[in-house]
């Protein structure tokens, strides 16, 4: 019952989500054109079906159509404005790749508005009708909790004040050697299960035991194979370790996502390499005249090469040469094992100025056509300080989840240089768990509005 709720809940909700295009379109045609768009132009039908396709993509990426998502505790109007702009802006692309068709701008704008109210009024929508069904307690679900002690009283509280569909706990049934903890309901024991199998009223039998007794699953599911109804499981690893992702076959072995990354989806494998190749290129192109008076520049103010390359910790934990403008004396070696603070001796009159503006970083496009880089993700550290950091932070290698980026959420945020690494950390998580190609674009645009003013880039 639990599952198929879910998922008629999430048939439901994908199935409106999918249709909001054709109701922006059709409403921004009756305002713009006083008739149907697909009157204006047949053409329209097909820059219909582009955005309804990018719009399936963006809004299951920027988890729209996630029945969790509806009850976030905020980021809601975020996530709806960035899938709106991101559907649009494939949107508009394709539009103008339409040689012989003209599209109305203003159409294609309240188009784009449209989607967005639609969109959060919808979401408003399914969040008003599941709470009026969980307060009246239509539908209800009830559960049969596998354990008697604390934390199955904590399970089966979370269960029936949970948002996404009402249950109600129907009893409980206490472990061997376990302290029982509920007062209110009746308790039973796995004799009584073939008594308590037919005509009870139970939808659902959960087990909410803790991880240290999961060994004794097996035996707990052999005795409840009396009860006719499906049985589910809480699943609770202890401190540390999230569970993101549905338990998946691989070859008749099941698998169990314990600390997913992004990177094995789907929307980054067919989204964030293509984009991070064909941006570079444009700022490889557009910034060459810059780079070449900086070589001058530097080959000028100083001995030594143009270019200094460094070794970085990478995507898996793997070694590669980071490219970098040089900005310190030819006879300093920038792979030592200090930061480099104010002032710095070391650096060269244009390595200082390149340094504070960042310019000294644009050679690291081409370890982004490479494949060593991302345009936006985790800073790579030097080897040094990462075997330091493993040892004093917490969770530090969890950054190598991802390919460092030339940019990334910690940076921007003005941590660069010798600042906290926890909290450098902390921003780095953040950015894994939430990746999307709209967060990188933020990204990237508060790094042109921040990152020439950065009091930490020296």
């Amino acid at each position: 019952m639990i599952r198929l709720r879910l998922n008629l809940f999430k048939f439901s909700l994908n199935f409106v989500e999918l249709l909001l295009p054709l109701l922006s379109f059709t409403l921004a045609g009756y305002i713009r054109f006083d008739l149907p768009f697909f009157a204006a132009s047949k053409d329209y039908i097909g820059l219909l079906l582009l955005t309804t396709i990018s719009w399936a993509l963006l809004s299951r990426q920027y988890g729209l159509t996630s029945p969790v998502n509806l009850f976030a505790a905020g980021g809601k109007s975020r996530r709806i404005a960035s899938a709106c702009g991101a559907t649009f802006l494939v949107t508009f692309v394709g539009a103008s790749f339409y040689r012989n068709a003209q599209f109305s701008r203003s159409f294609l704008l309240l188009s784009c508005v449209l989607l967005f109210f639609l969109t959060f009024t919808s979401q408003i929508l399914f969040r008003v009708v599941l709470e009026s069904l969980r307060r009246r307690g239509k539908y209800c679900i009830r559960v049969l909790i596998i354990g008697a002690d604390d934390f199955a009283l904590e399970m089966a509280n979370r269960l029936m004040h949970g948002q996404l569909t009402p249950c109600q706990v129907a009893a409980y049934i206490a472990l061997p050697n376990q302290e029982i903890s509920v007062a209110d309901l009746p308790v039973y024991t796995f004799d009584d299960v073939p008594r308590i199998a037919l005509e009870n009223g139970i939808d659902e039998a959960v087990l909410a035991i803790p991880y240290a007794r999961f060994g004794e699953i097996p035996s707990i599911l052999h005795s409840l194979e009396p009860l006719c109804v499906p049985t589910r499981a809480f699943l609770s690893f202890g401190d540390g370790v999230q569970i993101e992702e549905h338990l998946f076959d691989f070859g008749g072995m099941p698998l169990l996502d314990l600390k997913p990354t992004p990177t094995e989806s789907m929307s980054y494998a067919l989204i964030k390499r293509p984009f991070d190749f064909f941006f570079s290129v444009l700022v490889l192109i557009l910034s060459a005249p810059i780079m070449i008076l900086i070589a001058i520049a530097i080959k000028l103010t100083s001995r030594g090469p143009v270019f200094f390359i460094q070794n970085r910790v990478g995507f898996k934990g793997q070694i590669f040469r980071m490219y970098k403008f040089r900005t310190m004396l030819g006879s300093e070696n920038e792979e030592g094992t200090r930061w480099t603070v104010e002032n710095d001796p070391r650096c060269t009159p244009i390595g200082s100025f390149l340094r504070r503006t960042s310019l000294d970083e644009l050679p690291q496009f081409f370890n982004v056509l490479k494949g060593d880089m991302s345009v936006v993700g985790p800073r790579p550290e030097r080897p040094y300080f990462v075997e330091k950091f493993v040892k004093d932070t917490e969770s530090y290698n969890s950054r190598h989840y991802m390919k460092g980026g030339i940019t990334g959420w910690a940076q921007i945020n003005g941590l660069r240089g010798d600042t906290s690494i926890p909290e450098r950390i902390r921003y780095d998580l953040y950015y894994m768990r939430h990746w999307s190609l709209g967060f990188d674009l933020q990204i990237i645009l508060l790094t042109l509005i921040r990152g020439f003013t950065n009091k930490n880039a020296y």
